[in-house]
């Protein structure tokens, strides 16, 4: 069995004439990325094993520099590629804390017990990140906080959360 891969980010320009590549992370307040770390790079369909020359950060973006890549010519192939580490490369959590992709695909309920649905992906907006969960008929938005979020049990494959008032009617 291969091991489940975690994209972090999206290479989304380049950045000079060197060869060093923008990284917008899914997580801007993730630090997994370093120097001489192993990465895969996905595009159109293929899988690339890499690994990172340099690492630093750039305004709200990380530049990274990978080996073998000399200049901005053969840096501008990666563009639209999704870096991506393997699962255990990630630095261990505390109790109680997960890496929000291991909240796709958890059920959502209602502290009340209702279904909502299940967690479809992770929208990070500047006003603050999203759950985006499909339900029967209809898609919700499902923002990330401590006073929606109640509860996230990844055992059971749940998530229960106390949706304020109109939330589920948006």
């Amino acid at each position: 069995m291969s091991e489940r891969l975690v994209p972090l980010g999206e290479i989304v320009a380049t950045h000079g004439i060197e060869g060093w590549l923008k990284l917008r992370l899914y997580n801007p307040e993730s630090n997994t990325l370093s120097s001489s770390q192993a990465i895969l790079l996905e595009k159109a369909g293929l899988t690339t094993p890499q690994r990172l020359k340099a690492v630093k950060g750039h305004s709200s973006r990380l530049l990274i520099l990978l080996d073998g890549v000399a200049g901005i010519d053969e840096a501008k192939k990666w563009v639209g590629a999704i870096v991506s580490v393997a699962e255990a490369q990630l630095p261990p959590l505390a109790p109680g804390e997960y890496y929000y992709y291991q909240a796709v695909g958890l059920e959502v309920f209602a502290t009340n017990g209702a279904r909502i649905g299940v967690v479809e992906r992770i929208w990070s907006k500047p006003g603050g990140d999203l759950y985006v969960v499909k339900g029967d008929a209809k898609e919700y938005l499902i923002p990330v906080t401590k006073e929606i979020v109640e509860k996230i049990d990844l055992a059971a494959g749940k998530m229960i959360i106390n949706p304020p008032e109109g939330l589920l009617e948006l």
